[in-house]
Formats: structure tokens, sequence, C-alpha cells
């Protein structure tokens, strides 16, 4: 029995040594947190999606704590709600949000475009791409098997015709599909700007011709007619400078294929200020 206690002993008495001594250092080493830092995430929708350039909403919650120079207005899912929450809470002046709603820049759906292969493999567009660029015959188009729905939390992506579609009344801009799509097809843009162009094919335009008949051929048209100069071709694929776009039209009615078009594209943030 004395043989026991002598064993214990002294390891019962290390472990409280050691128990006192992480106590003190927690106590002398514990890094501060900032009173607000709690009411300001709270603030914050829990969409951890990234939209504001940090890592999620604790990552933001921290910065605009920790330098005041950090903008209230990045949370583009939480929009002017949380704009103005935020600049409550932190006592500074309230910013306006830039919503923003997501585009898929490509209209090969199954009436202009084809397969190229039967692909039977992982429904996964990321699964796809590694198969020769994918079962389509344009290597730059959609993909088709939903990665970017997938990864949408407000269900606002549906794939019809073999194309991805933004319902944008849905859209709350996080970007979560922008990062899933292993074709970089999707942007945001600001939900205010009706223009876009609908294809993603930097193949010379006598390719492009062959494998999808509403893709952009390069023809420059649209950079032309454009009067403010938003809209540039760049290798053999048109984009515009939504800094400039003043959403005239006339690069849509002018388009050789049809590929720039007028669109609709107020998200749930407009209809929500009505």
């Amino acid at each position: 029995m004395n043989e026991i206690l002598i064993a214990v002993i002294p390891v019962v008495i290390i472990g409280v040594v050691c128990a006192a001594v992480l106590v003190v250092a927690s106590k002398l080493m514990a890094v501060k947190e900032d009173e607000r830092f709690p009411a300001v995430r709270d603030c914050l929708p829990g969409a951890n999606c990234g939209a504001c350039g940090y890592a999620g909403c604790d990552g933001y919650a921290k910065a605009l704590c920790e330098d005041s120079a950090v903008p209230t207005n990045l949370c583009i899912p939480g929009a002017d709600s949380v704009a103005k929450q935020l600049s409550e809470v932190l006592g500074v002046e309230f910013a306006d949000v830039v919503e923003q709603v997501a585009v898929v820049h490509c209209s090969g759906d199954c009436a202009h475009t084809q397969d190229k292969v039967a692909y039977s493999g992982i429904e996964s567009c990321a699964a796809a791409k590694l198969l020769y660029g994918g079962k389509g015959s344009c290597t730059f188009g959609c993909l088709g098997l939903g990665d970017c729905a997938n990864a949408c939390p407000q269900n606002a992506i549906i794939i019809k015709d073999g194309v991805a579609q933004v319902m944008t009344c849905d859209c709350i801009g996080c970007g979560l599909c922008v990062k899933t799509c292993p074709n970089r097809l999707i942007s945001l843009v600001p939900d205010v700007k009706t223009t876009i162009v609908a294809c993603s094919n930097r193949d010379k335009g006598a390719v492009t011709r062959k494998v999808c008949s509403v893709g952009c051929i390069g023809c420059k048209k649209c950079e032309k007619v454009c009067p403010s100069g938003a809209i540039k071709v760049t290798d053999n694929v048109a984009a515009i400078d939504y800094d400039k776009c003043t959403d005239c039209g006339a690069c849509a009615e002018n388009c050789t294929t049809k590929c720039i078009k007028v669109e609709d594209l107020r998200g749930c943030h407009h209809f929500n200020k009505q």
C-alpha cells in the first residue's frame, strides 16, 4: 500500500502544480478581446462567403474592431441593413453597400452547341473538366453539372438545358458560385446593371463558330459602337467595364451573334428595399 502511495502522491503534486501554472499563465498571457467584437459579429449574417475580402464573418468582425479604416459596407449579402447596424455599433458614418448579383457568361445551351463526348463520370463540373476539358464541344463553356448550384446557399442557381442560370431575385451576391466554377464563367456585377456578355470563349472567331452558334467571335462591332468606351475585345472575347457602362444597349443591338444581352439583373436586395 505504501508503495502505491509513494508512486501516486508525486504525480498528484505535479498535476496540481502544473494546473496552477497553467491558470496563472492563462491570466497573464491572455489576449484581451475587443468588447465590441460580439456585437459586431452578431450584426453579420454568418454566410462566411469571403465576399468582404476577409476570412469569413469572424475575420471581418475582427478587422472592423482593430482598424477604424476598414469600411463597414463590405458585406454584400447583408447589404445596407448590415452596414447600418455596423455603423451604429462602431459609431461611424453609414456607407451604402454596392449590392451585386452573379451572372453566368455562357449561352451555350443544348440549342446552340453540342457535346463532343458522352460523359458518365462523377456528377461534378470539377471532375468533368479533368476529362479533356469537359463533355461540351466548347471547352470554355458551362459544364452543366451544377457545382455552382450546389454551392449556392440561396438555391438561386438552376441548370437549364445544360447551362447554369442565376435567378437574380434570390441571389445575395455572396460569390461562392464564382469560386466554385472551374471554368471561371461566373462573375459578380452591380445589380443595377443590365448588359452582360454571355460568352467566355477565347478562341478565334472561326473556331468559336464551329462549336457554338451564340459565341463571341471577337468581331469588335460592340467596341466600335459603344459611345462610352465601356466594352473591349480582349483575347477574342468582349468584356464590359461597368464603371463606364451606361446601359445604352448599343453593343447588344449590334452584336453579330447576340451573345451580348440586356437583362434585368436586379437582385433580392433591390426588391427588399421597396
